[in-house]
């Protein structure tokens, strides 16, 4: 087995992590008193390759694929979680159009996305039940040559930022009735619905969208018509899940690097606290999860680059990492006392984004489900 990156890839980590520590912690008090993501850093990330990391080189992007985009979101994560929020979102945009759309949707909309010029972002999720996706309650019925769209979309993240959505809505019953479309930004009926407030991964912009009448023409079927839970599912499990699993992993290096260096120096007793075993044992729980968790990301995304088919595994990085994040980040606050609920301390934040990690881009609950009809499944009679 080899555990080595490539030398792109090792250069790759060391340019974004110099990028986020350097630009990122400026941005940082803003993004969390207003909730909004500082879109002024978005040529400097293409600039890096962070926007186009996944989208072939043909339409402006960087191709280095997969396990590379894990490597971009754990070193943003690691800064700022909401950074790599923000980003792996972006490029589930950019695979559904790689995966699913035309020649003519492709030259048309991969290439700002890889230049930075605007954000990817996708809805599926609706009102009347995210995980419950064939229930949705936004339809699309086909006049002629136009799709006319009712309903709404909530809790998408980089809903307000974006030259053009990505979003799924009911064209028939059952699981063949449900379809994608690419809607551009400004037509008529499409409009921006609430702002959340949530409190984590602040700079994260979320919010909603409202279809009113929305007229869309019929070349802005993203994939056939019918193949919209083919076109969600597969963004959501390949692309989503492995980025917020990349999410809750910078998440995860983060606290151990907090949790770490307030142990060295807090002076309890006239000597560090890291010298108690209570702390070691906290500490060791953290550096084992951390491994745990690096081990099922570099994984999953190996094999989704040698186009390995890792829907448990996926499930299974999402749902792990995203749980042991939060745990760690309970552990750094025991760790550092009452500091650790104090703002000027990171790992208050660092618990909050963990906490947002877990239901995004699918519940634990829709992830354990999937994992245990696999885990069942060889000895099913």
């Amino acid at each position: 087995m080899e555990f080595a990156f490539t030398e792109r890839e090792e250069m790759l980590r060391k340019a974004v992590r110099e990028f986020a520590e350097s630009e990122i912690p400026p941005k940082m008090e803003k993004m969390e008193e207003t909730g909004e993501f500082p879109v002024e850093l978005m040529k400097p990330m293409a600039q890096v390759g962070i926007t186009g990391i996944i989208t072939p080189p043909e339409f402006g992007g960087v191709g280095m694929g997969y396990l590379a985009r894990n490597i971009v979101l754990e070193e943003l994560g690691r800064v700022c979680a909401a950074f790599p929020m923000s980003m792996q979102v972006h490029h589930m945009a950019c695979a559904a159009l790689s995966d699913f759309g035309t020649d003519e949707q492709k030259k048309k909309y991969l290439p700002p996305l890889a230049a930075g010029e605007t954000f990817g972002t996708v809805g599926v999720t609706d009102p009347a039940g995210g995980s419950d996706v064939i229930g949705m309650k936004c339809t699309a019925e086909l006049k002629g040559d136009t799709y006319i769209i009712n309903g709404r979309k909530c809790f998408i993240t980089n809903s307000h930022l974006s030259d053009f959505w990505i979003m799924v809505a009911k064209t028939g019953e059952g699981a063949k009735g449900l379809s994608a479309f690419i809607i551009d930004k400004g037509t008529p009926g499409a409009k921006l619905g609430r702002k959340e407030n949530k409190f984590g991964l602040r700079g994260a912009n979320t919010g909603e969208w409202v279809f009113d009448n929305c007229e869309v023409p019929k070349k802005n079927l993203l994939g056939a018509e019918g193949q919209g839970l083919t076109v969600g599912l597969k963004t959501i499990s390949e692309t989503g899940r492995t980025g917020m699993a990349a999410v809750g992993l910078g998440i995860l290096q983060a606290v151990y690097e907090e949790a770490a260096k307030f142990a060295n120096e807090r002076v309890l007793y006239g000597k560090p606290i890291a010298t108690l075993q209570a702390i070691q044992f906290h500490m060791a729980e953290i550096y084992t999860q951390l491994d745990i968790c690096r081990l099922l990301n570099y994984r999953v995304n190996w094999m989704k680059d040698q186009n390995m088919r890792c829907d448990t595994e996926t499930s299974m990085a999402k749902y792990y990492t995203c749980n042991a994040a939060v745990e760690a980040a309970k552990k750094a606050i025991e760790i550092h006392g009452s500091y650790g609920i104090m703002r000027e301390y990171a790992i208050q934040r660092l618990f909050r984004d963990a906490m947002v990690t877990v239901p995004a881009g699918g519940t634990a609950e829709i992830a354990k489900a999937g994992i245990g009809r696999t885990a069942l499944a060889p000895f099913k009679k």
